[in-house]
């Protein structure tokens, strides 16, 4: 079997647990198309660079996918059905990501910068030692 990454936005009118429902049927696609789901990220509600079918926002979600060519068809056949669905992109690799893939890396980095955004506390910019006299 292939292995697959496969990334899907979900408008942003849909709440977090349709998008979960969402999800729940397509990985019961690709099991009974022989496959398996290996892995299942929740990214969240972000903006997206530019309008889709009239939406700013949308829910991102991957999926690391171990199935048949069909399988994977067949759920992208349902997802081009699907009104909930702006967008998807399923990419074949030759081995899938263990852990948590970097926009998740990137949130948890995130959490860790404190208050003001960085781990300089108050002191604003960089440190930058002693200068020449300024020249009129």
């Amino acid at each position: 079997m292939a292995l697959y990454e496969h990334i899907f936005l979900a408008r942003q009118d849909v709440s977090p647990t349709q998008v979960e429902e969402l999800t729940t049927a397509f990985t019961d696609l690709i099991t009974q198309g022989g496959g398996k789901v290996t892995k299942n990220e929740y990214w969240g509600l972000k903006s997206l660079s530019y309008r889709i079918k009239k939406n700013r926002k949308a829910h991102y979600t991957l999926l690391n996918i171990d199935a048949p060519h069909a399988a994977v068809a067949e759920m992208e056949r349902q997802q081009g059905l699907s009104e909930d669905i702006l967008r998807f992109m399923t990419i074949r690799v030759d081995e899938l990501e263990e852990g948590p893939s970097a926009m998740m890396q990137k949130r948890d980095r995130d959490d860790d910068r404190g208050e003001r955004g960085g781990p300089r506390g108050d002191r604003g910019g960089f440190d930058r030692g002693s200068r020449p006299p300024r020249r009129f």
